[in-house]
C-alpha cells in the first residue's frame, strides 16, 4: 500500500503531462513562468519556497502545500523553521487553514520520514 503523498507525487507528475499536452502557448508559459520564478532571484530558491509554501497554505491549496513542503524539505527547512512559518500562515489566514496545518503535518512526517 503507498502512502497518500506518493500518490500525490504520481498524480501531479501525470496531471502535468496531460496539461503540457496542448498547443495552447499561454499555458507551456504559465507553467515555464512558474519554473522560473521559484528559482534563485535577489530571493534564494530556499526562501522562495518558504513563501510558496506560507501563501499556498493561505489559499488552501493542499496540492500546493504538498508540492511547496516536498522542496521545502529538499531545500533544508527545518520542522521548527517549517513549523513556524506554518504558524504565521495560520495567523495570516485564520482558522479556516488549520486543516490544512493538519494534511501538512502528516505530509512532513512522511517527507522527514523519507530523508532519514
Amino acid at each position: 500500500m503507498t502512502h497518500p503523498f506518493e500518490d500525490f507525487r504520481q498524480k501531479r507528475e501525470q496531471g502535468n503531462a496531460k496539461a503540457l499536452d496542448t498547443n495552447s502557448l499561454l499555458v507551456k508559459r504559465f507553467f515555464g513562468l512558474d519554473k522560473t520564478a521559484y528559482g534563485d532571484g535577489a530571493l534564494d530558491k530556499k526562501t522562495k519556497e518558504l513563501l510558496g509554501l506560507a501563501t499556498s497554505m493561505v489559499l488552501r491549496c493542499n496540492d500546493c502545500i504538498d508540492y511547496h513542503l516536498e522542496q521545502c524539505v529538499k531545500q533544508g527547512w527545518s520542522k521548527d523553521e517549517l513549523d513556524e512559518a506554518m504558524g504565521v500562515a495560520m495567523l495570516v489566514g485564520g482558522s479556516i487553514v488549520i486543516p490544512h496545518l493538519r494534511h501538512a503535518k502528516e505530509s512532513l512526517e512522511f517527507l522527514f520520514a523519507e530523508t532519514e
